[in-house]
């Protein structure tokens, strides 16, 4: 087999290939455009040809134009190979060339061919979580006009009463201009950003791994969209762990000898998905079940800051067991799943069901202090979005359950109940 080594960049390809002894055959470099690629491969390649290039921007589009005249193509993960990283030597010659010697001797670490589709969903999921970082400088620039100031907005600057407040404030002329040009850009990413989750539920509504992790607390649409384009396939990971470690959200591990020390996370993998599991452990503070209780505990020993992490982790591990069990989660509060499952079928095309009080139903029971609305159980609204059952309790996890002390939480959500309208209660 010959070894080919591709160093690729925006406008240039560095080629080396290799004899089956490491002897070099060829050395050539050509633009990296469509046409000089595929005369490039029609010309050297074969089915004796193997090929290694590392992930770049462009990498997968390359991959799907080489790949029939190739007999394997290796895509290698450009941080893990360290020979080019760490060469003292470092040109376009020397990374091809190491490339297809790493390829030859298969001690190149490759990385996860993802499908068509998946990429499509990284490539949406990841223009979603740019987006949203451009929305958020723009509230940061209207903030820092504010304190420039020395002007104290309401709390919540950007609900609808925030937004009216500030197109009333009396302003100099400069501050007055700026506030309404960020606010014009604040409406245009608004709008973008709600296009873009619509098309994100219509593709995601009818997969059933979509409505599975929606039914985590603190994971939203956009949410269990991206970590289910960076996780792809969840059965190539041998368990939770290995998916949070591939997300980037396992503490680094330093050992030599006795010592052992573990620091920050090594915040590898996708960083936008990363960072979304972290946002949405923040809404776990006040939790009433299981995940609640681990953030708490952990907050009170180690700090919110540490317990956030640790609990974006533990996410991601659920999720993981969620998705090879084909499980919903155990634990979540019926009304906020079921918000949040209506939400995605209304969006994504599933449609609005019928509602009222079924035929034959007692109409809603007076109280003494006005009429009251069922909270159904748990099992009634996965039942009526069409997911499957919560599976019983392992024994080893009832022990934790029971340590955690959210045994009455547990039997709450697990039957339908009536509680007064003006009530709230907690769901």
């Amino acid at each position: 087999m010959r070894s080919v080594g591709l160093d690729i960049h925006k406008r240039v390809v560095q080629a080396v290939i290799l004899d089956d002894q490491g002897r070099q055959i060829l050395r050539d470099r050509f633009p990296c455009d469509r046409e000089a690629l595929l005369t490039f491969a029609r010309k050297h390649f074969g089915d004796d040809a193997r090929v290694a290039l590392e992930a770049t921007t462009n990498t997968w589009a390359i991959v799907d134009l080489l790949e029939p005249h190739a007999a394997e193509i290796v895509v290698s993960n450009p941080m893990r190979t360290r020979a080019i990283a760490e060469a003292k030597v470092k040109t376009d010659k020397v990374d091809a060339t190491i490339l297809a010697q790493l390829l030859r001797c298969d001690f190149l670490p490759p990385v996860w061919h993802p499908g068509p589709e998946l990429r499509q969903l990284r490539e949406l999921t990841s223009r979603r979580a740019s987006l949203t970082h451009h929305q958020t400088a723009v509230k940061n620039r209207i903030h820092s006009v504010l304190h420039q100031r020395l002007l104290a907005g309401p709390q919540d600057l950007f609900s609808s009463k925030g937004l009216d407040w500030l197109r009333r404030l009396e302003l100099d002329p400069l501050g007055r201009a700026a506030i309404d040009s960020d606010l014009r850009l604040l409406e245009a990413h608004e709008a973008e950003l709600e296009t873009l989750d619509e098309e994100l539920a219509k593709r995601g509504y009818w997969d059933g791994r979509l409505k599975l992790l929606m039914t985590l607390p603190g994971v939203s649409i956009a949410v269990a969209q991206t970590l289910m384009a960076a996780l792809g396939d969840p059965n190539r990971f041998p368990d939770g762990d290995h998916a949070a470690s591939y997300i980037g959200l396992v503490p680094s591990t330093h050992q030599s000898a006795e010592h052992c020390y573990h620091g920050h996370i090594t915040k590898h993998g996708r960083a936008h998905a990363r960072w979304l599991m972290v946002e949405a452990a923040q809404h776990l503070d006040d939790h009433p079940g299981p995940l609640g209780v681990f953030f708490r505990r952990l907050a009170a020993k180690k700090g919110r800051n540490k317990a956030v992490v640790a609990t974006a982790r533990k996410l991601v591990v659920i999720a993981w067991h969620m998705l090879v069990d084909n499980e919903p989660y155990r634990y979540a509060k019926p009304v906020t799943t079921k918000s949040k499952l209506v939400h995605l079928r209304t969006t994504g095309g599933g449609g609005r069901k019928k509602g009222g009080v079924p035929q034959g139903s007692l109409l809603s029971q007076p109280t003494g202090h006005g009429s009251t609305r069922l909270i159904p159980s748990l099992a009634e609204v996965y039942a009526s979005e069409g997911l499957p059952l919560p599976a019983s309790i392992p024994p080893g996890e009832q022990k934790a359950i029971q340590q955690a002390g959210v045994e009455g939480y547990i039997a709450t959500i697990h039957a339908s109940r009536r509680t007064p309208k003006t009530s709230h209660q907690a769901s």
